[in-house]
Parts: C-alpha cells; sequence; structure tokens
C-alpha cells in the first residue's frame, strides 16, 4: 500500500505558476512509475504528465506541453509538477498515481491515488 499526499494547489492569476508535490510515505516512490492527472467540474478526470521511475522519461498531454514539467526526487520519495503559464482552462482538481506502467496516460493502471490538490486560475 502506498500513500500519497499532494500539496501546493491554490489560485493563480493566468499566466502564473505552481509547483504541485506528491509524497509518499510507508514505501519508496522509486518503485512505482507516477503520473498526474485532473478532474475538472462536470468532465471526466484526463491524464496530464507521467514520468519513467528514474525519471529519465516523461510524457505530456498535448495541453500542457511546453509548460507543464514533471519530476521526481527518488530519495525524497516525491514527485513534482511544475506548472507554468498557466490558463483558465487548467483549472482542476489534480491527483497524482502510483503505478507499475511506465508512462502509462491511462488512470485504470494506476493503482494509488492521492486525495488530490485544487488548482484554480483566474482570467
Amino acid at each position: 500500500q502506498v500513500h500519497l499526499v499532494e500539496s501546493g494547489g491554490g489560485l493563480v492569476q493566468a499566466g502564473g505558476s505552481l509547483r504541485l508535490s506528491c509524497a509518499a510515505s510507508e514505501r519508496t516512490l522509486s518503485s512505482y512509475a507516477m503520473g498526474w492527472f485532473r478532474q475538472a467540474p462536470g468532465k471526466e478526470r484526463e491524464f496530464v504528465a507521467a514520468v519513467s521511475w528514474s525519471g529519465g522519461n516523461r510524457y505530456y498531454a498535448d495541453s500542457v506541453k511546453g509548460r507543464f514539467t514533471i519530476s521526481r526526487d527518488n530519495a525524497k520519495n516525491t514527485v513534482y509538477l511544475q506548472m507554468n503559464s498557466l490558463k483558465p482552462e487548467d483549472t482542476a482538481v489534480y491527483y497524482c498515481a502510483a503505478g507499475f506502467k511506465a508512462l502509462s496516460t491511462n488512470d485504470f493502471e494506476y493503482l494509488y491515488w492521492g486525495q488530490g490538490t485544487q488548482v484554480t486560475v483566474s482570467s
């Protein structure tokens, strides 16, 4: 069992930046591929970004490519999502997830999920 806790969400103006963190307890994150997903009100959960076990490979949704950066620090059991040039359409609850399939964009292939952190981008 892996317990994931996201932090770093908040309210920001369009064009601003936020850095989300996802910390794991009980077990090391280095055993898992990690991903970030988001869910806006009235919409389905969607893939945002994923990173391989070592952090050497990354994959992004087209909607965030060039603006968001996923990274991980296995020594700190933490995964990050740096979000720049934020847009109102980025408003959502952001979730981190852990699984065994590297760079998966499918939420059903992730085994463990955090509780989510709200990101609100004002225009």
